[in-house]
């Protein structure tokens, strides 16, 4: 049995503006999803996490599924690497419904870990 003090606490994300407050943040891409994170500022708050299924992945059964399937990953294994303070919305990909899981839990827990490389500079910026 575990303790209250292993656990960590997700919060949720619930509101359209909470959503829309998170894509100011920075993107990180992969396969399976699309992780959005937001540094609130908050050390001392809990993270919450939003979970987006557009319906351009299938019927409301297959999105329903891949929400299901996003939400145990945060709970098994990703939500102990998301930091206190931080919001994540996770925007799913059509091939999430077929993944096997453990690569998806992997990729989630990669994806929340890793920061983004840096962008390369535009063609033609080069100093001459």
């Amino acid at each position: 049995m575990t303790s209250d003090k292993d656990k960590t606490t997700v919060g949720r994300l619930k509101s359209r503006p909470q959503f829309l407050a998170v894509r100011a943040g920075e993107s990180r891409r992969g396969p399976l999803f699309l992780l959005e994170v937001l540094d609130r500022n908050d050390p001392e708050g809990e993270a919450r996490v939003g979970f987006t299924v557009t319906k351009k992945h299938g019927n409301a059964v297959e999105r329903n599924r891949m929400r299901r399937r996003l939400k145990e990953a945060v709970r098994l294994s990703a939500g102990f690497a998301m930091k206190p303070g931080h919001d994540y919305v996770i925007v799913a990909r059509r091939d999430l419904l077929n993944a096997p899981f453990d690569a998806l839990t992997r990729g989630l827990g990669e994806r929340i870990e890793n920061k983004p490389k840096q962008k390369r500079p535009p063609a033609g910026s080069r100093k001459q």
